[in-house]
């Protein structure tokens, strides 16, 4: 396809959407925006849950997280289960039926307290028709990061059907947010190039189907240098090519992999994320709880997890107001090559995914899905940086001699608890040592 001309910063669009509004209204006081992942079955406690939220001291937003059901688009299994009364992982939109939706939103969704829906389907029509009708603030996901990673279905169904679901959200008066999942591959061991260009892509396919209220997305990985050189690439890039008409900004992700076990090392990991969301001067932050390596949360869990974050912030700010200087080490170099050869795949965006991943031009390291072609590799480097090994037919490099090895398998389990290592060794030590006295 002609690739869009890269633009420079883009002027200050409207924002559209309440969720939009929020997102940017909190920029503008200097305050983070904190969101959970939170979802249970019934309205009245998945109506608790948001009433809690929205009652933290931080400026946060709701989210309603869906079942497996759901995702799957199983809703009559979703319904039985609901007569049933079984224990859900998430709140079951499309059999509880507009009606119930509504009544789980009215008078706690505004415009000081929007709320995301979160899904994780590959075929997200019947969710999407449902939240348009009740007019839901925002989602997220896309044709790539919640098809490859999660589903069976094939990549170039599940870009026709996003291109037809982006068309359902973008026709609404009121229009909803919605957030690339493509910073967020398989939660850890890929490299940031690769999270970059998908996540911009994404969003630049969420454009082209009429979308205007667009967030691009970064998962936090090993290197706190590394992933600050890596939000700024993206917000470059997507300053460069979402265009003048698209209100969006950047949402990042507490880690998203092998979490720690302890409670020290949970918060430790969260307070890096937190830490690295303000020094680089994201938008908004999606937390992860203490509980995170055994359960799904509770509501008061993730309470704590939101006013920690808070804290955090308002610590960070005080010792550090303002960006420092930030390591250039290729990564926007990378991630742009990637964006621009990739659209050479096709006459549209979503073409150009279907055909870049059908020749392995993109190929996400780890990721067994029939149309990725699952050559390249990744691995993480004796100082923590998260480089590629191997890079199939990707045109990017591999890491010379940096230090990383050829990733065997004993390896890459090594490399799955790197940060769970990292982050519990605190309390492990100093429970042995407590142990020894």
């Amino acid at each position: 396809m002609k690739a869009v001309q890269p633009a420079g910063v883009p002027a200050i669009t409207p924002a559209f959407g309440r969720f939009s509004r929020f997102v940017r209204r909190s920029r503008e006081e200097g305050r983070l925006v904190v969101q959970p992942r939170m979802g249970f079955a019934d309205t009245a406690t998945m109506r608790r849950g948001l009433e809690a939220v929205r009652a933290v001291r931080a400026a946060s937003v709701g989210t309603v997280t869906v079942d497996s059901y759901t995702r799957v688009n199983d809703h009559a299994s979703a319904r039985r289960a609901l007569e049933r009364g079984d224990d859900l992982n998430g709140y079951p939109v499309v059999a509880h039926g507009e009606e119930e939706t509504r009544r789980l939103l009215a008078g706690v969704a505004d415009d000081d307290f929007p709320v995301q829906f979160r899904h994780g389907s590959a075929l997200p029509r019947d969710l999407f028709g449902t939240l348009a009708r009740v007019g839901a603030d925002a989602t997220e996901g896309g044709p790539v990061s919640y098809c490859l990673p999660y589903s069976r279905v094939p990549l170039p169904q599940a870009t026709a059907a996003w291109a037809e679901c982006c068309r359902i959200l973008a026709d609404r008066p009121e229009p909803m947010h919605l957030e690339s999942f493509g910073g967020c591959m398989l939660g850890q061991l890929c490299p940031p190039s690769l999270l970059i260009a998908l996540s911009v892509l994404e969003g630049m396919f969420f454009r082209e189907h009429g979308m205007r209220s667009i967030s691009v997305s970064y998962a936090q990985q090993t290197s706190p240098q590394q992933d600050l050189e890596a939000l700024a690439a993206l917000r470059r890039l997507a300053a460069q090519w979402l265009g003048d008409d698209v209100d969006w900004h950047v949402v990042l992700y507490t880690y998203m992999g092998v979490f720690p076990r302890t409670p020290v090392g949970a918060y430790r990991m969260l307070e890096d994320s937190v830490r690295l969301a303000v020094r680089s001067g994201t938008e908004r932050l999606i937390v992860k709880t203490a509980v995170e390596a055994y359960r799904i949360p509770t509501i008061e869990e993730n309470v704590d997890a939101l006013e920690f974050a808070a804290a955090v912030e308002a610590d960070e700010r005080r010792r550090a107001p303002g960006a420092g200087p930030v390591q250039q080490t290729g990564i926007y170099e990378e991630a742009l090559r990637l964006i621009t050869s990739t659209l050479r795949f096709g006459d549209d965006v979503g073409s150009a995914l279907v055909g870049a991943f059908a020749h392995g031009h993109l190929d996400v390291p780890y990721c067994l899905h029939q149309d990725n072609a699952n050559r390249s590799r990744a691995a993480i480097d004796p100082r923590g940086t998260l480089r590629w090994s191997h890079p199939g037919a990707m045109p990017v490099a591999a890491s010379g001699g940096h230090g990383t090895a050829e990733v065997t398998a004993r390896s890459l389990i090594d490399m799955l608890g790197y940060n769970e290592r990292r982050f519990d060794r605190e309390e492990l030590v100093g429970a042995a040592v407590r142990g020894m006295l």
